[in-house]
């Protein structure tokens, strides 16, 4: 049974500190899984299992806690998961392996991040002879692997392959001129789900700086060290947000008459935690050894999180991608990474360039992880027939 993704929205990106500002990750949660019930017309009962992703939520299943705000019935079950920046492109592969298998036959899934109200982590727990300061981030290796940090693992990667700073200004203004220019022709609006915040309704992305030209990149100092090449401009900006899939089994879908996705296979894979960013090549390189047609570069298009320009750059020239096909309308860079979702958005995007506006027929959604970790989903046009 091949899974089928009807419908795919998300919330508009906030900046960090943004317009989203007073909506903890489960607010956003509960609107999109409203949201999706609601435009689908299912019944609520019908949903067999909600997955959501989450890197940084402090409070217990953030799932179920959501699920129960937006209001389905309490014998709906929920499950949370914490992939990292993958985790939202994660919740949509296992709710597509319930499916797949039987086990269920309508699942919601994606993923969910408010960096604003993100906690900062202390070393300190229940058992008192553990003492430590606050720290911003968790730990993502052990076994005695380096454990860097993002942009230094980003500067890694930029060095070892010879990525340029040049490429990485001229890839992020890229960026942000195709998120600002598909924002402005109207291609988001299908898929943003309107939050009201503070008062105002938010229903339009904040995050695209057009302005921010090359020459512009060229001026930011490096994010490390005098002579790095990673900076604040070539790398995503944080943000609030999220994302949720609606999928299906087959017949399912066919009774909604609605045009989507097929799941059609997908693959992970693990890469040393140092060069976290090259997760996504050993992931669509596994997928192409297991089905041999699935071969990145034929992908119509290919949707990656844009974590940092370099590891984007590193990823198109190991699998001899096609830049005018990944991200066509941008990415984290210009869009912003609300970290758990951003892989859900890839799908998010697919969804869009796919079956709302059959500009593609298959599309690859990649996602490199912390930790030294990759996620690869192929998905194909789907239509009720």
């Amino acid at each position: 049974m091949t899974p089928v993704i009807v419908d795919a929205i998300r919330t508009p990106i906030a900046r960090i500190d943004g317009a989203l500002r007073d909506l903890a990750a489960q607010a956003l949660a509960a609107t999109l899984i409203g949201a999706a019930v609601e435009r689908s017309g299912l019944d609520p009962a019908r949903i067999d299992e909600v997955i959501l992703a989450s890197a940084t939520e402090p409070q217990g299943n953030l799932a179920r806690r959501a699920v129960l705000d937006a209001g389905l019935p309490a014998d709906v079950p929920a499950t949370t998961i914490d992939r990292q920046c993958g985790g939202g492109l994660d919740a949509i592969r296992l709710a597509a392996a319930l499916v797949a298998g039987g086990d269920a036959e309508v699942v919601l899934a994606g993923g969910v991040e408010s960096a604003t109200n993100s906690p900062i982590r202390g070393g300190a727990g229940r058992d008192t002879r553990r003492t430590g300061g606050f720290f911003p981030r968790a730990a993502f290796s052990g076994g005695g692997y380096d454990d860097p940090g993002m942009a230094e693992s980003a500067e890694i990667i930029a060095a070892e392959r010879g990525i340029t700073r040049v490429r990485q200004d001229r890839f992020a203004a890229e960026s942000h001129v195709r998120a600002a220019e598909a924002s402005t022709d109207g291609v988001f609006t299908d898929e943003i789900v309107p939050i009201t915040g503070d008062g105002v309704v938010i229903a339009h992305d904040s995050c695209p700086r057009p302005r921010l030209t090359e020459d512009r990149m060229a001026r930011i100092p490096p994010l490390l060290h005098a002579e790095g090449t990673v900076t604040a401009g070539n790398s995503s900006q944080l943000a609030d947000g999220g994302a949720l899939a609606l999928v299906c089994s087959p017949e399912m879908a066919r009774r909604l008459r609605r045009p989507g996705l097929s799941v059609v296979a997908s693959a992970t894979a693990g890469v040393d935690p140092r060069v976290c960013g090259l997760g996504a090549v050993a992931a669509a390189r596994r997928l192409a050894e297991r089905h041999p047609r699935l071969v990145a570069a034929e992908a119509d298009t290919v949707a990656f999180t844009e974590a940092f320009a370099a590891q984007v750059l590193a990823t198109i020239d190991a699998l001899a991608l096609d830049r005018e096909r990944v991200n066509p309308h941008g990415g984290s860079v210009g869009l912003g990474h609300p970290w758990a979702a951003s892989g859900a958005i890839q799908v998010i995007r697919l969804f869009t360039d796919i079956a709302r506006r059959h500009r593609y027929g298959s599309g690859l959604a990649l996602a490199a992880i912390a930790g030294g970790l990759g996620t690869a989903m192929w998905v194909e046009r789907w239509e009720p027939g």
